[in-house]
């Protein structure tokens, strides 16, 4: 449930107060200087086991940085949160998406297991049309959580 805090229509996520570690490490993950401090704070994040991580992770991954989103998704994928699940979608499906970050997508996608997740994992597995590697995988992958 989103909360509304009048003026602020539906960003009452950026008026609440930001103090304590993960906030400086959010901080740092999304508008850090330096890419290795960006790097550093998105694994923290993926770290944390803190639900406060997952939007400003699933920003990370469109980030312009290849880098970063490939962080991103892992970090994701360590957390397991069903509200990364479309924007890893997203990057599974973006063929112009370097294939390793295409591939990580898939695997945090497993990891977090929901219909959803497995529903886009399915699709993608299906579509003729997708590259026979990552198609490769992506079965792979699904097979790997039929057996457990």
């Amino acid at each position: 449930m989103e909360m509304y805090v009048e003026g602020l229509g539906n960003q009452w996520y950026n008026a609440m107060p930001r103090t304590g570690r993960v906030y400086r490490l959010i901080d740092e993950a999304v508008s850090g200087r330096s890419r290795i401090a960006r790097v550093r704070a998105i694994a923290a994040l993926g770290e944390s086991d803190d639900p406060r991580a997952v939007r400003p992770l699933v920003g990370c991954c469109t980030d312009k940085d290849a880098l970063i989103r490939k962080h991103a998704i892992e970090a994701l994928r360590k957390l397991r949160s069903g509200r990364a699940v479309n924007v890893l979608i997203d990057r599974l499906g973006d063929r112009n998406e370097l294939p390793a970050i295409r591939m990580g997508a898939a695997r945090a996608l497993a990891a977090i297991r929901s219909d959803t997740a497995l529903h886009g994992l399915k699709r993608h597995l299906s579509d003729t049309r997708e590259d026979p590697v990552l198609h490769s995988y992506i079965g792979d992958v699904l097979e790997r959580l039929q057996a457990r």
